[in-house]
């Protein structure tokens, strides 16, 4: 069958460089948002004079034939056609005759995969943004249950100061709310068409964009043709998205992993989300979670390969940039993947309160309180820092806690420790004394959950 283009050639292509350069294997998928431009594109012929009511109306009822076809599996996909579009237009062709012929005119397939993964993207950043959307409804869920469950907090891995369960997992919900507004801008830079740029210098047929712009759903027209056809932001702002948000999924399912483990002894993963050993049978492996952790990868891996395929791409259009496709496919994908698993693995975790409180208290974590309690009675703080430095010295030298110190022993290292110290260093105190916003106590967490919760409430 000949080429779209094959009149100017004087022989056919290659076999295998036919098979290289065709992309019908992963772009069938924009078969939807093809067919929807082209009825677009053919009422906008119209409105140009360029097809009879006729004939526009015979083209679209052909393209909803093609549709249909396609709905319902039953479409004859041809592998020398190269890609979807002319697959979909000989497809019409055969379908209605010649007329069908008249569709590609003034449009170029530059334009025209522009415009089809730019309303590709529209249909799955709603569903990216329904599925962020329900793992922070889990998230808020959970830390709903666990305001006052004490918790270690960690810094360099190392039991820092204590917080509760809830504050930890309303941060992640705070990152994914960040990761909600990336893809919102990126949809806002991306609603724009494409379509009326042809190949590269625009069509030369008197067609209406704007009216264009506004059938097919888009806020403006692209101002600059050489730009429409050869920009691919709205694929890297996706990637890019994506890449943060699975970062942060990543570092939830870390946390998760290591809380597992029997050294920590945080969490139990349901037997749902966990899997065994071929040889141990004692196992019980977070595989979820940890393959979780590392599709991250897969979502760095793909903004970089399309980020190095474009970089040295000269204005307008290069057969380069048919390489977007499959890391974009890629990381959908893998995100919706993600997204759709992590809701129900959330809401199955048994968190061990009782040995989170009990670690929380652990390893001098209100040694910091102390020095605040100096703090309070006067002292400066690089003082009251040294002054218990000190005290855990003599407490690690003695094999003693903070608590197990006496009024007598601590009052060794400064006279301004009194009766009054204990109640300040409890795991209690010290969680209450940190009500600012943002900060761990549990009435200052009870006003982030209400924020997370009317954050996560908006569409």
């Amino acid at each position: 069958m000949e080429k779209l283009w094959g009149s100017r050639f004087s022989e056919s292509a290659h076999p295998t460089a036919e098979r290289f350069t065709s992309s019908l294997a992963f772009d069938r998928r924009l078969w939807p948002h093809d067919i929807t431009g082209s009825v677009a594109w053919a009422r906008a012929l119209f409105r140009a004079g360029l097809l009879t009511a006729a004939e526009r109306d015979t083209i679209v009822k052909g393209l909803e034939a093609v549709r249909a076809e396609l709905e319902r599996g039953a479409f004859p996909f041809r592998p020398e056609l190269e890609d979807i579009h002319t697959n979909v237009e000989r497809r019409l062709q055969e379908l209605v005759g010649e007329v069908g012929g008249k569709l590609h005119t003034g449009r170029s397939r530059n334009d025209q995969i522009a415009l089809d993964e730019r309303l590709y993207l529209k249909d799955v950043l709603a569903h990216v943004g329904e599925g962020l959307r329900r793992v922070q409804e889990t998230l808020v869920a959970r830390a709903a249950e666990s305001v006052d469950t004490p918790l270690p907090g960690y810094t360099h891995l190392q039991r820092a100061q204590p917080i509760v369960l809830a504050h930890h997992l309303l941060a992640y919900v705070f990152m994914l709310q960040r990761d909600r507004g990336r893809f919102e801008d990126g949809g806002a830079r991306a609603d724009v068409l494409p379509l009326g740029a042809a190949a590269l210098a625009g069509t030369a047929f008197p067609i209406d964009r704007e009216a264009l712009a506004q059938d097919l759903g888009f806020a403006a027209a692209a101002p600059n043709s050489l730009d429409a056809v050869s920009d691919r932001d709205y694929v890297l702002e996706f990637l890019a998205a994506a890449a943060i948000a699975g970062m942060h999924l990543s570092r939830l399912a870390a946390d998760l992993t290591l809380w597992a483990t029997a050294e920590f002894g945080f969490v139990e993963f349901a037997d749902a989300f966990a899997t065994g050993s071929s040889i141990m049978p004692q196992k019980k492996n977070p595989d979820v979670a940890e393959l979780i952790r590392g599709k991250s990868g897969r979502l760095y891996g793909n903004l970089l390969a399309v980020l190095t395929t474009l970089k040295g791409l000269p204005l307008a259009y290069n057969s380069d940039m048919q390489e977007d496709k499959e890391p974009l496919f890629d990381s959908v994908d893998t995100l919706a993947a993600i997204l759709a698993v992590l809701p129900p693995l959330l809401a199955s975790l048994t968190f061990r309160a009782d040995r989170m409180r009990r670690a929380a208290g652990e390893d001098f974590s209100t040694a910091t309180d102390l020095a605040d309690y100096l703090v309070r009675k006067g002292l400066p703080f690089r003082e009251a820092h040294a002054i218990v430095g000190r005290i855990v010295r003599h407490a690690l030298d003695e094999g003693k806690t903070l608590e197990d110190l006496t009024l007598a022993e601590l009052r060794r290292f400064s006279p301004l420790i009194d009766g009054d110290v204990k109640d300040a260093i409890t795991v209690e105190a010290s969680l209450r004394a940190r009500a600012v916003t943002g900060g761990t106590a549990p009435a200052a967490v009870r006003r982030a959950l209400a924020l997370a919760r009317t954050l996560v409430a908006r569409a």
